[in-house]
């Protein structure tokens, strides 16, 4: 049996259904710091070790695998922690809010290839994106040349009174639009090179919020396809993954109760409606992959090269978007 750990009992509570799908995993030890979460949790999972202090669990030489669904400013502490204490780590995004730290994981990983790291970029396993990137993958779309998308966050309660605007460097573009970056290269199997980017932060501007509520990037490829990505933390709008895909003979348009897929130019032709599932995904559905590459000793469904190229493509939006200029990515 492979035994799990969870730090962080908000979406990390999502994480033991996750695990428990596997019929070779169990989930034996939780972790938060807030007791009345504590006692929640134990009502619907009784006969867990529940632990008030993060470190019960990293350090535990029983735990195989640790999920990390911490406030992303403890990601890095207790991704390293966990690392050098010889476990396997799944952790919500971001991987971490820092360039050196993405580095020094990478490290970490390399000095102990037997480990596997995979991270919580759930788009991937949404029916309707898995429907076009077959779509795309099998021709049906010609050469892409634009993707349009934006992370329409719909929450904007949780920047102005969550923990969010407590953090100092807290980024909408590594805690959202990650999802959009990572399924952008999903789809197309491509890496951008260079980005252009802004933000503002017009919706929070007299809260303790203190980064960009509003990222605008263009990334651009080498082949010459552009996908522009956005977050949007002030919008007046459900929570909803806006993505629309310019091929040379089709352009896919999302929306929240269905698809579009226009084949031809005429007005008087309808689209083809795409009915496929959209989100249709749980937290915790990438955990069953992820324990399986642990037993097969392969990568996980989200990569380590995954994980890093998105944070990558991350931390050069952030710098492009503060300093104004267009930034080549540097990939960890």
């Amino acid at each position: 049996m492979i035994s799990a750990g969870i730090v962080g009992l908000g979406v990390g509570e999502r994480h033991i259904d996750g695990y428990e799908t596997h019929p070779d995993c169990r989930v034996t030890a939780l972790a938060d710091f807030s007791a009345e979460k504590r006692a929640d949790v134990l009502t619907r999972y009784p006969g867990r070790v529940m632990h008030d202090d993060a470190d019960a669990v990293l350090n535990n030489p029983d735990i195989d695998v640790v999920s990390i669904a911490t406030w992303d400013n403890f990601h890095f502490e207790q991704v390293r922690q966990a690392l050098l204490a010889d476990k396997h780590v799944f952790v919500e995004k971001p991987l971490v809010l820092r360039a050196d730290h993405a580095r020094e994981i990478r490290q970490i990983l390399c000095d102990r290839p037997h480990l596997k790291i995979s991270s919580n970029l759930i788009l991937r396993r949404c029916p309707r994106f898995l429907w076009l990137r077959d779509q795309i993958r099998s021709g049906r779309f010609g050469t892409l040349f634009h993707l349009d998308t934006s992370y329409q966050y719909g929450r904007i309660h949780k920047l102005l009174s969550g923990w969010r605007g407590e953090v100092d460097d807290y980024s909408l573009v590594l805690g959202g639009a990650v999802h959009l970056i990572d399924l952008v290269m999903w789809l197309t199997g491509k890496r951008p090179v260079r980005v252009q980017a802004m933000g503002n932060r017009i919706a929070t501007a007299d809260s303790a919020f203190r980064n960009f509520d509003l990222v605008r990037a263009n990334l651009m490829f080498d082949d010459g396809m552009i996908a522009s990505i956005g977050c949007n933390g002030g919008c007046v709008h459900p929570h909803y993954h806006k993505l629309e895909v310019y091929g040379t003979d089709a352009t896919f348009v999302n929306g929240l109760e269905r698809a579009f897929v226009y084949r031809v130019r005429n007005p008087e032709t309808p689209p083809e409606v795409v009915d496929a599932a959209y989100p249709g995904v749980d937290k915790g559905d990438l955990l069953a992959d992820f324990v399986n590459a642990i037993i097969e000793d392969r990568e996980p469904e989200v990569s380590v090269e995954d994980v890093f190229d998105a944070i990558s493509v991350c931390f050069a939006i952030e710098h492009a978007a503060h300093s104004g200029q267009p930034v080549d990515i540097e990939y960890i």
